[in-house]
């Protein structure tokens, strides 16, 4: 078990969603998770949408002893009609979470492409706001991803925006290994 100081602890427990059509949703949420764990938390990182290969995100976790990253996305892009086996690899993702929440070992918590698993009819906002009321109280939570529901927005205690005002892509040019992956 951790040994966080009880100053740490005890105000954790908010719900934090980082949603909108700009850069910067799991980035924000990765600067959180190397902060939380500089801190001595133990953080989980479970990604919903992202296959488990080619992300600096994932390269750079292994090295922090006290995050856990876990890509439990399927290894293609979901279209705006799931199939059914994008349904229920996403519904077990969600079970995963829920279940190590509910071991007590984690102080944060990014349920990172969660909210665009909700946009995409993987996942109801009505199952994911259930599984955030079933974890114990302590567990800061994260959620990512465009299009937040107004129930997602309304549960939280915290929402950011993130605004496109410009994009390179809007040029031409391509997703940078380092930069956007």
């Amino acid at each position: 078990m951790s040994t966080i100081p009880q100053e740490i602890k005890e105000p954790l427990g908010l719900v934090q969603v980082y949603t909108g059509n700009g850069k910067g949703k799991t980035t924000a949420a990765l600067g959180l998770s190397f902060r939380a764990a500089g801190r001595g938390l133990n953080v989980l990182f479970l990604q919903f949408l992202k296959p488990p290969e080619n992300y600096g995100e994932h390269m750079m976790a292994e090295r922090v002893p006290n995050i856990t990253m876990m890509p439990l996305g399927v290894d293609h892009f979901v279209s705006k009609v799931p199939k059914d086996e994008d349904i229920r690899i996403t519904r077990e993702a969600l079970a995963k979470a829920e279940e190590l929440m509910a071991t007590g070992e984690f102080d944060l918590v990014v349920l990172d492409e969660s909210i665009n698993a909700v946009r995409l009819n993987l996942l109801t906002s009505t199952e994911l706001l259930e599984a955030l009321r079933r974890r114990p109280a302590n567990i800061e939570v994260v959620l990512t991803g465009r299009g937040a529901t107004p129930d997602i927005l309304e549960y939280a205690d915290l929402v950011t925006e993130m605004t496109l005002v410009k994009h390179p892509f809007d040029r031409g040019i391509d997703a940078r290994k380092g930069i956007e992956y």
